[in-house]
């Protein structure tokens, strides 16, 4: 059963959904339905498009009918979303492994747009009981249990202001594939002569089984060569000059390092990889 009474058993993303509804001045009405939802209350949860209906059991032998839907993005405001995640491999990285960017918020507020909801307005509750406070604890409880379904999975929040995982992934994928045929390769010139190709650098001719293709994002910016520590590189030019000549090599292969690693994130979301 789920735990709601620490802040920590919540990703960061579901804690946001509360903590935006307790600003709305709900705090003590939440604090009540938060029992119904850690009993079980909540009998059923059904997503219908960017609505939500839940069955929620009170005092009365029959459950009460409950819905909650938030103001969905028009096609056009979310095709500016969707672009502006396209433009960062990390954000598309951690949304298909299932895990929300911790500045996800930035894409939607450079787009003039509130991924959670910016007022209580933002939120259109209804709830078959006789109490006329909104929320009432059957509205609270689904509040709650949301939160979960967050927690679970991080594209409900997307679904609620009208784009599903599947149409979301999708466009990502498409706009991957769309500037990766359209952008010139990807060059990085030590001097002006030794330009880096880097779509020449390694190649598989043999085709590979998609759904065995796992690309992790890496966990910090080291590269390899951070990981190997310093390489004895014997100079050919004695003194500084040859400290210079080192330098300028391992700074070579440090950007060949960081860039086949940004390639391969954008290669798997083109092709279809599965990042976990």
């Amino acid at each position: 059963m789920t735990n709601f009474d620490t802040q920590s058993s919540r990703e960061w993303w579901a804690q946001r959904w509360v903590d935006v509804l307790e600003s709305f001045g709900w705090r003590r009405r939440l604090e009540r339905a938060r029992n119904y939802a850690r009993q079980g209350n909540v009998l059923q949860i059904e997503f219908q498009d960017s609505k939500v209906s839940a069955l929620v059991q009170g005092t009365a032998p029959e459950p009460y009918k409950v819905s909650l839907s938030l103001d969905p993005f028009d096609n056009e405001q979310w095709q500016y979303v969707i672009e502006s995640m396209s433009e960062r491999a990390i954000f598309s990285a951690k949304l298909l492994s299932g895990e929300m960017p911790q500045n996800i918020e930035e894409v939607f507020t450079a787009n003039g747009l509130s991924l959670f909801p910016y007022t209580k307005f933002d939120i259109h509750s209804r709830c078959s009981c006789p109490d006329p406070a909104n929320p009432c604890k059957h509205i609270g409880a689904l509040y709650y249990l949301l939160g979960d379904r967050f927690s679970e999975d991080p594209f409900v929040i997307f679904q609620l202001r009208g784009r599903t995982k599947e149409q979301i992934i999708t466009a990502l994928r498409q706009l991957r594939s769309t500037n990766s045929n359209s952008v010139s390769p990807v060059e990085t010139p030590v001097t002006e002569n030794s330009p880096i190709h880097l779509q020449n650098f390694w190649h598989y001719n043999d085709q590979l089984e998609s759904s065995l293709v796992v690309v992790a994002p890496p966990p910090s910016s080291e590269t390899i060569l951070d990981i190997l520590g310093t390489i004895p590189l014997k100079s050919e030019t004695a003194g500084s000059q040859g400290a210079v000549s080192s330098q300028l090599v391992l700074e070579y292969l440090k950007a060949i390092y960081e860039q086949v690693s940004q390639q391969a994130i954008l290669a798997a979301m083109t092709t279809g990889g599965r990042l976990e």
